[in-house]
């Protein structure tokens, strides 16, 4: 019989490195971003909005570099790029550790972020999940991405005593050799797909696969496309407009979370403890998601879980009205729920739509689409926040963004079967 964590299965070991990498570049890129704010704003006299797109600008230009090594992914794996985006990323937070200026800060946050986390985060890791799981995947991409709950859980109450007490200087130093220690074993083990070590997806072995798994496999053989076979379908425009859509709502509220908190009248302790509980909604959403993914068609999750999310988002809007903190924190757990199915719907409906073998290479397209619209979210929030001095307005509109995401992921189509032997 197959047994699921079986150490003959190379693949859960891929999983494993996967939460790992994906709760190291959560940390570091998303969730403790709005720590940093107030001092960094503080410190180098700059507004809120400048802040923000900094940290915009650095992801859109990793999600251009994603779009250059996607190709080298699909063909020669993923550890020399993961050991190169700790090495940056590494350098960048310790470059930020000594800043003195906003250009000081800029360049280091844009080697933090481009060619730093952004090259073992989950742009690059999904891919390995995908290409090692097919009968299994959804249950595999719920696993995986763990990793993304437990950084909003862990960082925010880890980071911000630190930078309350010791400083953001610490703060980013402590990040510096957190990635240096963590994510240089990890790069080591993670190999491209099963076939490079003689396996085969989901770890079963060909004398013992049943024929639902082979016919899954075959499935996922039948609807490959290349990349440019899929840039020529809606529905590749359509994925990336509607998770472009979630990600501004996603960055813009993981980035205000805490100021948003300590605006409405709250500290900025109860903000990191809101912060974490949408992490542990997320955690709490994995294996609700993972198991409907073999059930359920993957759009209707994907309207279901941004609606929910934006549900939460009133919630926090309604905290300021009624200044009773139970409302901020179930929001943040509606979201946080949420958010939990933007990786494992969002990638499953990717390799669905267009199988396995060209994934890195067609995803890395649709990466900076995704950027460019996310950028609007945080910058947007900031430049509102500048004129009006509250962040109800763009918490609004979050909301807002997140249903029409909705509206867009579920028009789209799953595109005819193709058969690409290259």
């Amino acid at each position: 019989m197959f047994k699921p964590f079986s150490n003959s299965f190379y693949g859960w070991k891929i999983l494993g490195g996967a939460v790992v990498c994906q709760f190291v570049s959560i940390s570091v890129g998303q969730m403790v971003a709005g720590i940093f704010l107030e001092s960094i704003t503080k410190e180098l006299n700059i507004p809120v909005w400048q802040f923000s797109a900094t940290l915009a600008i650095a992801n859109v230009t990793g999600a251009f570099i994603v779009l250059i090594i996607g190709p080298l992914i699909d063909r020669l794996g993923l550890r020399n790029v993961m050991l190169t985006g700790m090495v940056f990323c590494s350098v960048g937070l310790f470059g930020l550790s000594q800043l003195s200026s906003f250009i000081h800060f800029f360049i280091f946050q844009i080697i933090t972020s481009s060619i730093g986390w952004i090259l073992f985060g989950p742009a690059v890791v999904n891919s390995a999940i995908i290409k090692w799981f097919v009968a299994r995947r959804g249950f595999a991409l719920a696993i995986g991405s763990v990793g993304v709950p437990l950084a909003a859980i862990i960082s925010p109450v880890v980071i911000t005593p630190i930078v309350d007490t010791y400083g953001f200087r610490t703060g980013y130093m402590v990040l510096s050799i957190f990635v240096l220690i963590i994510i240089t074993p990890i790069a080591l083990i993670m190999i491209r797909q099963p076939e490079d070590i003689g396996l085969v997806p989901d770890g079963i072995p060909t004398d013992k696969q049943s024929t639902k798994t082979l016919a899954e496999i075959e499935k996922d053989n039948q609807q490959t496309y290349t990349r440019s076979q899929a840039i020529k379908t809606s529905s590749f425009w359509l994925l990336a407009i509607g998770y472009g859509l979630n990600a501004a709502a996603l960055t813009t509220i993981s980035l205000y979370a805490i100021p948003f908190a300590t605006d409405i009248g709250y500290t900025r302790s109860l903000g990191a403890i809101a912060l974490s509980i949408s992490g542990i909604g997320n955690l709490s959403s994995k294996v609700l998601w993972g198991w409907g993914l073999q059930r359920f068609d993957a759009r209707r999750l994907a309207g279901i879980a941004l609606s929910t999310s934006a549900t939460g988002v009133l919630l926090m809007i309604l905290s300021n009205t009624t200044q009773e903190p139970i409302f901020l924190l179930i929001g943040f757990f509606m979201y946080g729920f949420g958010f939990g199915a933007t990786i494992p719907v969002s990638e499953f409906l990717w390799s669905r739509y267009f199988g396995r073998r060209y994934i890195a290479s067609i995803q890395s397209v649709g990466r900076p689409v995704t950027a460019i619209l996310a950028v609007i979210g945080p910058i947007g929030a900031g430049v509102l926040y500048d004129i009006s001095s509250s962040y109800i307005v763009a918490f609004c509109l979050v909301a807002c963004v997140y249903l029409l995401g909705a509206l867009s992921i579920n028009i789209s189509n799953n595109p005819p079967k193709l058969h690409n032997n290259a």
